[in-house]
């Protein structure tokens, strides 16, 4: 082993506190009543690990994100493992428990029809008292295991480390500014899945940030969980999300920054929620299987600014990325155009590139064409599997209460090849979106059936 590969070892399994920020009296808890201390946090997610059943892993269906931080500590504290599926439905939560032997769900009473369920006790009772020290945690002890979503087929589980995402969270507390100065988050994002569990979580205990302890979903509600909130306050949303506020019109308070990912946005809708809100829009890129590697100010920049020591190597088939945390390089289906210095342009998606009667198109291209009519408020075009692995046609799920499907079909005609119009093209009233915004495989196809 050389002297680089047994320091990145060392690393690895280097122990870390829970808390970055050994300060025990500062706010982890920004919203609602009188503000909760890191002290009292601890305490409460000491008491509740001393309450857990045994087993190795436990599925976290926590709603209440501050609820989902205590019992993800919890089982940290406890040796187990958080398992966070990619969907909250009782079928896949199920798979979940089945797949992994010694496993329990945890959450509050709602979810008490799920096997092996563990109730969480009311946070009030536990704790009552200040924590004195912060835990050490071991930097190989496998913390969470986040399953990808299924938009590209079934969901793959991936492996979080402490030391993997203490290393990515201190990255991501420089970009949004966490690091230096006690910012409030807002998450429109659940906690369960990777990008709400790195920015609404683990920024919390990682950087001097505080959280919401909500989940807030319509407009209004945003505006009053961040009216709730003390400046400086963050909103960690997604392009839907933004585009519906965008849509709405609510009035929001004034916002430190807008941090955004899980899906491509317009740098037309980023120009546009930074002049109506009046802060810096900072799209992050990342997958379950990485974590965030890279952002950019999505109104300044087309490249992507890659976190220091990751690289990026361009592959036939996709791009593989290497890190020191990573414990295995990642092969990644996005096709990037390396530009110096340590910045990359995306290309699209191995997956989405299309071949029908020998012509050529993305669907992210298409998606791009679908959503630009006037009168479509939501859209997506995806491809139907042939025999195999070969496309021999699309379809489109569309929210568009004012137009008809011919109306929209001729828009389409006058921009795209007639092989890749979408057909089937339905009318829906909403996309079946999960909690952030991404469309499984199935949920599509389900979708045209229904």
């Amino acid at each position: 082993m050389s002297a680089v590969e047994s320091a990145i070892a060392s690393q690895a399994t280097c122990a870390r506190p829970l808390l970055a920020d050994a300060d025990l009296q500062r706010t982890l808890v920004a919203s609602g009543g009188l503000p909760l201390s890191a002290g009292r946090f601890i305490a409460q997610a000491e008491a509740l690990a001393a309450l857990l059943p045994p087993g190795r892993y436990a599925v976290n269906l926590c709603d209440d994100r501050y609820e989902f931080l205590v019992a993800f500590c919890a089982v940290i504290l406890a040796g187990q493992t958080n398992l966070l599926p990619a969907s909250r439905a009782p079928q896949a939560i199920a798979d979940v428990l089945h797949a992994y032997p010694g496993s329990f769900a945890l959450g509050d009473r709602t979810h008490a029809a799920q096997t092996r369920h563990f109730e969480l006790p009311d946070l009030a009772h536990l704790g009552l008292t200040c924590a004195s020290d912060i835990p050490v945690i071991a930097g190989d002890h496998v913390v969470a295991i986040g399953f990808t979503s299924g938009s590209t087929g079934t969901p793959k589980a991936n492996t979080k480390t402490w030391a993997s995402v203490c290393a990515s969270s201190a990255m991501n507390a420089a970009v949004v500014g966490s690091d230096a100065v006690p910012v409030n988050l807002v998450a429109t994002v659940p906690p369960q899945h990777m990008y709400g569990l790195e920015m609404s979580i683990l920024l919390p205990l990682r950087s001097r940030a505080a959280l919401h302890s909500g989940q807030p979903f319509f407009p209004a509600d945003v505006a009053v969980a961040l009216a709730s909130t003390p400046e400086p306050r963050v909103l960690v949303t997604t392009p839907i999300h933004l585009r519906a506020l965008l849509r709405d019109g609510t009035a929001l308070p004034r916002l430190h920054a807008i941090v955004t990912a899980t899906a491509p946005l317009d740098t037309a809708l980023a120009a546009q929620a930074e002049r109506t809100y009046g802060a810096p829009v900072i799209e992050l890129f990342g997958s379950t299987e990485t974590c965030v590697i890279a952002h950019r100010r999505t109104v300044r920049d087309e490249a992507w600014q890659l976190y220091s020591g990751i690289e990026l190597h361009p592959q036939p088939d996709g791009t593989l990325v290497r890190a020191a945390h990573f414990a295995a390089p990642t092969l990644l289906q996005d096709i990037v155009e390396l530009v110096p210095p340590h910045r990359f342009v995306l290309r699209g998606r191995n997956s989405d590139l299309l071949e029908i009667a020998g012509k050529r198109a993305s669907l992210g291209d298409l998606n791009r064409r679908l959503l630009a009519i006037a009168g479509v408020e939501d859209g997506v075009v995806f491809a139907l599997d042939a025999d195999g692995d070969s496309v021999s046609r699309v379809a489109a799920l569309v929210v568009a209460p004012t137009l008809s499907e011919a109306t929209i079909l001729a828009a389409l005609r006058v921009a795209v090849d007639p092989v890749f119009l979408p057909r089937p093209l339905r009318l829906v009233s909403a996309l079946p979106r999960n909690g952030t915004g991404k469309l499984p495989r199935d949920a599509l196809q389900q979708a045209l059936r229904d």
